[in-house]
């Protein structure tokens, strides 16, 4: 290896072991003043909160409020993906659609005529017809 070379490194090592300190001391100052911050913020989360429980303790005297079962909890609705499609095929799909509906209304409309009786003892076997 070469002098140069070697100085070089040297040098580059120095200045990182000196920087490394001074890296260290910076960091260890944030850190510090992010865990004061958060202690404040939790302090006057802490304050609110009391607040905010004397008021709601005194509203809840006065009348009991009854949520739905489905509006606690509940998972915002998903978003509709709308379909890229032709207006040919637009077209077509609607048709399909309307004749699955009236085929349906058809079939609400007029029950089935071959229904078995249902009304049979235990021992018998109904027979089918």
């Amino acid at each position: 290896m070469k002098l140069k070379t070697l100085e070089k490194k040297i040098r580059r090592l120095e200045t990182r072991l000196l920087e490394g300190p001074k890296k260290l001391a910076k960091l260890k100052g944030k850190l510090a003043a992010l865990v004061k911050a958060n202690a404040a913020k939790a302090k006057k989360k802490s304050t609110a909160r009391a607040a905010g429980a004397g008021k709601k303790k005194r509203n809840s005297t006065a009348k009991s409020q009854v949520k739905p079962a489905g509006a606690q909890g509940s998972a915002p609705k998903k978003v509709k993906r709308k379909l890229n499609l032709s207006p040919e095929r637009r077209e077509q799909l609607a048709e399909a659609m309307r004749a699955r509906w009236a085929a349906k209304r058809a079939a609400e409309a007029s029950p089935p005529d071959g229904s078995t009786g249902h009304d049979f003892r235990i021992g018998q076997v109904p027979q089918s017809p």
